[in-house]
């Protein structure tokens, strides 16, 4: 696949995953990119951590406040109409509270137990952990939207190996090699991008994983 396929494929996948009336908390990264490809009939309430309940599209630069309203990932943002600024309380409040029904974050590492690093590479640099940890357990759902390697390296291994965020949190793998899913029993390949093969997709992934005996194409 074209590398400057890769990204729109995979958020393109996700977006088939949410429903109207949801309420959705987007991440870092690729899942910002979720709502280009919602269809129009599609009406769902975005939840940004920082205090957005109803946040909007990207606004065109000309429109920008960078310094008033951004979303968690500081970068400019919007209010939808009927929208509303929250204190961190009450915006933590929905989260922990179980209002959020799916959050879909980036990651570094997810394992076959659904463990997930996502905040931290030791040695690095960072802002801090932010709201991932509050939202992989506070969420109704959680789906990694992510590349499935990187630099040639799987994310998809049998024990993370960086500092966890929360351990058996999450439900879905999406990537733009296939969709598994985290079963009781390991993870389940249940969707593939027929672009790739399943040897391509077994030697790109660490974790041991068994296939959906419906096992379907993904369609983006």
């Amino acid at each position: 696949m074209e590398r400057e396929r890769i990204k729109p494929f995979i958020a393109a996948r996700v977006a088939k995953e949410l429903k109207s009336g949801q309420v959705v908390n987007l991440g870092i990264g690729i899942p910002t990119l979720v709502p280009d490809y919602l269809p129009d009939d599609i009406d769902i309430v975005l939840q940004s951590e920082n205090g957005i309940i109803g946040t909007g599209a990207a606004p065109l630069p000309e429109n920008a406040d960078p310094f008033h309203i951004t979303d968690a990932g500081g970068k400019p943002s919007s209010v939808a109409s009927g929208g509303a600024f929250l204190d961190s309380s009450i915006s933590f409040g929905l989260i922990r509270g179980g209002h959020v029904d799916c959050t879909v974050l980036g990651t570094l590492q997810v394992d076959q137990d659904g463990s997930l690093a996502n905040w931290i590479i030791p040695g690095q640099k960072i802002s801090g952990m932010g709201g991932a940890m509050d939202l992989v357990v506070g969420a109704k759902r959680v789906i990694i939207a992510m590349e499935h390697t990187a630099k040639g390296k799987p994310k998809i291994l049998k024990k993370c190996t960086l500092p966890l965020t929360a351990v058996h949190c999450v439900d879905r793998i999406i990537t733009e090699m296939c969709v598994m899913d985290v079963t009781d029993n390991g993870l389940l390949l249940i969707e593939y991008n027929p672009e790739f093969t399943i040897d391509d997709i077994r030697n790109n992934t660490e974790a041991d994983f068994t296939i959906a005996e419906n096992l379907k194409e993904m369609e983006s």
